[in-house]
């Protein structure tokens, strides 16, 4: 029997090409590869950029948002390093190097500004991509979904606690479908049922390059004394799922604190930790009302 997701990636391939997106590899640098879904064509649109989280690549975790969105707004969504087909056979692990590597990946593309919408992994990482780029103006404004700043130890420990495990890669690179089940359910605030081959196939899929992405676990959390907050200049909105039991609310109110009055927090009804994906209607209608405050459209 076939895989599920390997039947389905020509169908999401083809959805792609019907709502005007296309598939392409930009080169970085020698050894550095990031895989991106762009516009078919040139837009004048206000350019967004999806950064997605650990678990899954671009496509399936922006899908809803990427089908909803592409009428107003020119849509990027890259993969990640060792997310899909991005790769990398630099040595680099950390936010920065990964940062860096997605700036530069942009500027091949032609997107000089735009606003970013980052995920849990993803949202940390464009933090510091705004950190890094601060008088360039590249990035316009950001909406944050299930994430932090930075991931400092104790917020990690903290995190960690709060869903009975005691390290990163134990949770987010499952080797058995009861852990990926387990998974899935702290991400959620109701995960739906599905039948068991879904899990062993995406399991069997989404979790490749586990060496290099144990390596990532390991280099995203920092010392609490090497930690910074910032001054950030665009207008940010947090979003989060009321039910979010990795990032609760005790560190998502830390986290709009500490980011200060530029910064909004909104949090969705019955959604957990994967608020995109459970609750996508509730969760496009707000963020095509902060992007709309922040670029003209």
């Amino acid at each position: 029997m076939r895989n599920l997701f390997v039947v389905i990636k020509p169908i999401l391939h083809g959805l792609m090409k019907v709502i005007g997106m296309t598939s392409q590899l930009v080169e970085v640098e020698p050894g550095t590869t990031l895989h991106f879904w762009i516009p078919t064509i040139n837009s004048t649109k206000p350019a967004v950029v999806f950064l997605h989280g650990f678990v899954a690549n671009g496509i399936m975790t922006w899908l809803f948002q990427m089908i909803s969105l592409r009428t107003s707004f020119a849509v990027y969504v890259p993969d990640l390093l060792f997310f899909g087909d991005s790769f990398t056979d630099h040595p680099q692990r950390s936010t920065t190097s990964h940062a860096h590597c997605l700036a530069k990946g942009l500027k091949k593309l032609g997107v000089e500004k735009f606003s970013l919408v980052g995920f849990s992994y993803g949202g940390i990482v464009g933090f510091k991509l705004a950190q890094l780029y601060p008088h360039s103006h590249m990035v316009e404004s950001m909406v944050m979904s299930s994430t932090v700043i930075e991931m400092t130890e104790s917020i990690s420990n903290a995190s960690l606690k709060n869903i009975g495990f005691t390290n990163w890669p134990d949770f987010l690179l499952p080797k058995t479908i009861t852990d990926l089940k387990m998974l899935l359910s702290i991400g959620s605030h109701k995960f739906p049922w599905f039948p068991h081959f879904f899990f062993r196939d995406f399991l069997e899929v989404m979790f490749g390059n586990r060496k290099e992405k144990i390596e990532l676990l390991e280099a995203f959390v920092i010392s609490d004394k090497d930690a910074t907050t910032p001054k950030y200049s665009q207008r940010i909105y947090l979003l989060y799922g009321d039910d979010d039991k990795i990032f609760n609310q005790i560190i998502s109110d830390t986290t709009k604190a500490k980011l200060g009055e530029n910064t909004t927090v909104e949090y969705i009804k019955r959604a957990g930790h994967l608020v995109q994906l459970e609750r996508p209607c509730t969760y496009n209608c707000y963020l095509k009302k902060y992007l709309s405050c922040s670029t003209r459209i």
